[in-house]
């Protein structure tokens, strides 16, 4: 089974960020610039090269308590819910630079490749082709054909990983 950064061994095991990591990313984040949910979204899974992308249920609650601490505002701003850092959030990022800067590095080391075009279309052309059997799967295709594509699967599998471990 493919599981996110597998590609990647860190001392953080397979996640991108440890427990509580994410409130300062978004914060970084919207230090650069006011943003709305769905854009931090995009931006870390442009960032993460298609490997990470934070779900909205980790994202709007994060967003949420940042505001509640006062280290973001919220402003209503063509029909979405815009969130700008506070005095108070660069102060709290200031105050924790040197951990914030060592997150910043696990994301370089992590996602920083010099490779990121060939990830990128590599996790496109996964991505075409999880979208392709999930339209098949509807159209309820037959079980001989289905037996066929893993088949496919399961050696283009194998030979991948065979390449990795050359």
């Amino acid at each position: 089974m493919l599981r996110r950064h597998s590609m990647y061994h860190t001392s953080w095991g397979d996640r991108p960020f440890q427990k509580g990591d994410l409130k300062y990313v978004i914060l970084g984040l919207i230090a650069e610039k006011p943003r709305h949910g769905y854009e931090i979204i995009r931006i870390l899974e442009d960032r993460s090269h298609g490997f990470y992308a934070p779900s909205p249920g980790a994202v709007y609650p994060t967003l949420q308590f940042l505001e509640e601490a006062g280290y973001v505002s919220s402003a209503e701003q063509d029909g979405k819910k815009t969130y700008t850092i506070t005095e108070e959030g660069r102060a709290f990022l200031n105050q924790r630079k040197d951990f914030s800067d060592r997150i910043k590095r696990h994301m370089r080391d992590l996602w920083g490749a010099k490779d990121a075009s060939e990830v990128r279309e590599t996790v496109i052309e996964f991505r075409r082709l999880g979208r392709l059997l999930r339209e098949q799967h509807r159209r309820r295709v037959d079980p001989q054909k289905m037996r066929r594509i893993k088949a496919v699967l399961v050696r283009a599998s194998e030979e991948v990983q065979g390449i990795l471990e050359e």
